[in-house]
């Protein structure tokens, strides 16, 4: 049997929109001139690795957020308990508003989201800058779900796997391969 959405993405999003605070890409570039302001990007790292970032903006991806908003959480992060409007963003401002409705509804505030996303701020002269992730030192490191041998695939020195740009593995050794 087919699901039955009954609300759906738009209705979320108009929900938000009409509960939230929502900012200009220019009210929140003057805003975030404020040091009582913590711009909070929700995108995924590799968005950011894409298309850059704010600079100081909080990186805090969606999937995270409620986990490190709650101070009971074992992911609590302490930037979440300072005393502090939050203002939200992701690309193009529609996650960034779920974001900020349910930091609200938690009790995290004052919260806003800036209308248009990043691409708005970027587009309203906002300041930018490269992002890269953390290079990890010394190698790879898995955990033990994640490794090679209890996959039953053949163990490979770090230097010998085979990466993809965003340093993950694109696919395992095989025998006899020295790509």
């Amino acid at each position: 049997m087919p699901q039955n959405i009954t609300r759906g993405i738009k209705a979320l999003i108009d929900e938000a929109n009409a509960e939230i605070e929502t900012l200009s890409a220019k009210d929140a570039i003057e805003i975030s001139k404020n040091g009582d302001v913590i711009i909070v990007d929700i995108r995924d790292p590799r968005e950011i690795e894409r298309d850059g970032r704010i600079p100081g903006a909080f990186a805090c991806t969606r999937g995270m957020l409620e986990f490190w908003i709650d101070p009971q959480s074992p992911y609590a992060k302490p930037i979440f308990q300072e005393d502090k409007k939050f203002v939200f963003h992701c690309a193009g401002g529609l996650r960034s508003a779920l974001a900020a409705k349910t930091a609200q509804d938690m009790g995290l505030k004052p919260v806003a989201h800036i209308a248009g996303g990043y691409a708005a701020w970027r587009d309203a002269g906002g300041p930018t800058e490269a992002w890269e992730p953390k290079k990890k030192g010394g190698g790879l490191t898995l955990s033990t779900r994640h490794s090679p041998r209890r996959r039953g695939i053949q163990y490979a020195a770090p230097h010998r796997l085979n990466h993809n740009r965003l340093g993950v593995l694109d696919r395992p050794i095989e025998p006899g391969d020295d790509s």
